[in-house]
């Protein structure tokens, strides 16, 4: 088999990591160089990368629409506790305004308390009522979600 001899400028960044690959995998630079050089003139290279483009679109998409409908179902649970709180709650008279004042004040004190020790535990209220509730469905829906990551590439 030929070659054809070529001399090439590369950053010096590029250089340190080629020695390194080619150290690394025991194989020489021009190897992984003309390995490089097939790949990118490779016909099948621009469907390649259009291919790995269009699942990581695809992923996207996925997370997108899951974040709009949990967002959604945010906007909704607000608004209906919202709509309920102002219809039940009576109002104060004006002689107990202050106590009521310092007893709200100690309640969102403890909401923000309980608030900061779910979100350090990584895991959302939601998420745990909904696998109190149906254990089966939420673990299903978890696996799910897992396989997904997997077959686009990432780890769990």
């Amino acid at each position: 088999m030929s070659r054809y001899r070529l001399n090439l400028f590369i950053p010096p960044e590029h250089a340190r990591r080629l020695d390194e690959l080619a150290a690394k995998k025991g194989v020489s630079k021009s190897s992984i160089v003309a390995a490089a050089l097939a790949s990118w003139l490779s016909p099948n290279a621009g469907d390649q990368r259009e291919a790995i483009i269009a699942r990581r679109l695809d992923r996207l998409t996925r997370q997108y629409e899951r974040l709009e409908r949990d967002q959604a179902i945010l906007i909704e649970t607000v608004a209906l506790y919202v709509r309920y709180y102002l219809s039940v709650t009576t109002p104060v008279p004006e002689a107990h305004q202050d106590a009521v004042r310092a007893q709200g004040k100690a309640r969102f004190a403890q909401f923000v308390e309980q608030l900061g020790r779910h979100l350090l535990r990584g895991r959302g209220l939601l998420r745990d009522l909904t696998e109190e509730i149906q254990p089966d469905t939420a673990r299903r829906e978890s696996d799910a979600a897992a396989s997904e990551m997997q077959v686009d590439g990432e780890t769990p």
